[in-house]
């Protein structure tokens, strides 16, 4: 009797601590923390004092016994609540608050041990005759069963909330970004342990144990979303609501109503210390001690890009082929005659289509062209290639203006691409050549689309029988090729990241920060990309470059947004297994 009297009185002095540490006078939602914390708390403590320990009936143990259990329950919605108002609480106020709701965690759970029967009969063999419930019929059998399977459900979400913050988590793929390691419904074992778990809402927690390793699949927080407190607070409320609703509401929606996707699965394909680039598809890093760019050689066992040549019981799972087989060899085919690309061959065409043009209507001297004569719409390189004929009508109603526009267009690009060359790339590293030189097959194509259109207009021959002509129709089949690779071009490649310093010189992923990608890379929004678009040039080395719409943003991300490591996948019951990642 004597330990519970003293289990009761420290669960007491530690839970008014915790209310304590919960007061807050700012006029929000934060302001009903401490309320509702000594609310709870004397009610629970007057049940166990005036109640159980001077009139033990039947009552009065069950009531003590469900407020101890809801106790620590009690106490993790008054840590929100204070969490979720305006003034942010400090490190040391979060550290006592977290120490002292697992000192009364301790004690009220201890205290569960010694009120079960079995206790009580050694304490008291009188107290354990007052404890067992009368057989109930009827409807209060019914309303009590339906209250009983309630609070059990209720119980058990908070108890797995508290297990999946600390220890494991169960998560469900969403989408094929991770095709063909996981499909969509795989369902996975998260260890989140050895990560440093944090307590709800603050940076109180156990210290990180595990260091990261490139191949690992990690579950992490999304950081194109933000992630402010109400965000925090928002999301821990709508895991609440979507385990006790059976998952079937989800209230962690963006400002569009949304379900937000968060956390992602991603692959670790980056680490601390390199400066990454893609080309064609191969990932490449550097680092200070190797300042070479080189292919980074496992990542090839994980990067996928074509999913045609996956085995048949893979492909029966997968919803969707971003590219054909046929798609796939005329990429392969496209990138090798882009990455051969005679430049001075082009450098002669370019000029005679600017030549060509201008003896076709008498223009000589042409002097300087206003950069602002097309906008960057119209050189969209879709609108351009797809409207030719508006941009070469465009061009011609400018007469000499058009003409000395169309002749910078072609040309001026010649003499500062050789400002940019070094090491005999195009910008100074791969990515940048290539995107140079696909802006100049682009630039060919238009030019000729361009000519010939003038060509045929100065004839006399009419829009309707403009594709009647060879040289058009041969242009044609060009601008589809050129088009289906740029629709790839930013799943397929990724500039120097991060980006070199004003001074050229590299920039480096920072310590604790990883770079992460998902395995079908055709198919996976991830952190090489953000979710919106915008129109750039295709190469930042020609002024007069055509434009295309890129979400290409690389971010790096930070250790302390990753929530564990996907070790294990648990369903479907034909996939279960340790998942492949260093090997």
């Amino acid at each position: 009797m004597k330990i519970l009297k003293t289990l009761f009185l420290l669960d007491a002095i530690f839970a008014a601590l915790f209310s304590l540490a919960n007061i807050c006078f700012s006029l929000d939602a934060a302001a009903l923390a401490f309320p509702v914390a000594l609310l709870f708390n004397a009610i629970l403590f007057h049940q166990i004092y005036f109640g159980l320990l001077k009139n033990p009936g039947r009552e009065n143990f069950n009531a003590v016994k469900k407020l101890l259990q809801y106790q620590p329950f009690a106490h993790l919605v008054v840590f929100i609540l204070r969490r979720a108002g305006e003034n942010e609480s400090s490190f040391a106020l979060d550290l006592f608050s977290v120490l002292f709701w697992l000192f009364a965690f301790a004690f009220s759970f201890a205290a569960l041990r010694f009120i079960s029967e079995k206790s009580l009969l050694k304490i008291n063999p009188e107290w354990a005759l007052f404890c067992k419930a009368k057989k109930r019929r009827g409807v209060s059998w019914l309303v009590f069963e339906i209250l009983d399977w309630a609070d059990a459900l209720v119980q058990a979400v908070f108890m797995v909330l508290l297990f999946q913050i600390f220890f494991f988590q169960f998560y469900k793929i969403p989408s094929e970004s991770m095709v063909s390691e996981l499909l969509i419904k795989d369902r996975l074992m998260v260890s989140k342990i050895t990560s440093g778990p944090k307590f709800p809402l603050t940076k109180v927690g156990l210290p990180k144990l595990k260091k990261y390793k490139r191949g690992d699949i990690v579950v992490f927080r999304n950081p194109h979303y933000s992630s402010g407190r109400k965000d925090e607070v928002k999301s821990v409320v709508s895991e609440l609501v979507y385990m006790l609703t059976f998952t079937t509401v989800n209230l962690n929606v963006d400002e569009r109503g949304q379900v937000k996707a968060d956390p992602l699965v991603k692959r670790l394909v980056g680490l601390p210390g390199e400066q990454l680039m893609m080309l064609n598809g191969v990932l490449y890093s550097r680092t200070k001690d190797s300042p070479t760019f080189k292919p980074i050689k496992e990542d090839s066992k994980w990067a996928n890009y074509n999913l045609n040549e996956k085995s048949p019981q893979i492909k029966s799972m997968i919803q969707e082929f971003p590219i054909s087989q046929e798609g796939y060899e005329e990429m392969l085919a496209f990138e090798k005659e882009r990455d051969s690309l005679d430049v001075e061959a082009a450098k002669k065409e370019c000029r005679r289509l600017a030549n060509e043009f201008s003896s076709l209507f008498g223009h000589s001297n042409l002097g300087q062209a206003k950069k602002d004569f097309l906008s960057e719409n119209e050189l969209f390189e879709y609108n351009a290639l797809r409207e030719n004929y508006t941009l070469t009508t465009k061009i011609l109603s400018g007469a000499k203006e058009g003409s000395k526009w169309f002749n910078a267009f072609m040309t001026d690009w010649i003499e500062e691409s050789q400002k940019s060359l070094k090491d005999g790339l195009y910008g100074g590293d791969l990515y940048s050549d290539s995107n140079f030189r696909l802006n100049l097959m682009i630039k060919l194509c238009v030019g000729n689309f361009v000519l010939r259109n003038s060509q045929l207009i100065s004839s006399g021959v009419s829009y309707s029988d403009l594709n009647k002509d060879s040289k058009i129709n041969e242009l044609w089949d060009r601008a589809q090729t050129l088009q289906n690779y740029v629709n790839f071009l930013d799943r397929r490649n990724m500039p120097v990241f991060p980006a070199n310093k004003a001074d050229g010189s590299p920039s480096y992923i920072p310590d604790g920060s990883y770079f992460m990608m998902g395995d079908n890379r055709f198919n996976s929004l991830d952190m090489r990309h953000s979710y919106d678009e915008v129109l750039k040039p295709i190469s930042s080395i020609d002024n007069y470059s055509l434009y295309y719409y890129t979400n290409m943003a690389p971010q790096y991300v930070s250790g302390q947004k990753i929530l564990g490591t996907t070790e294990f996948r648990f369903w479907p019951k034909g996939r279960i297994g340790f998942l492949r990642s260093k090997d």
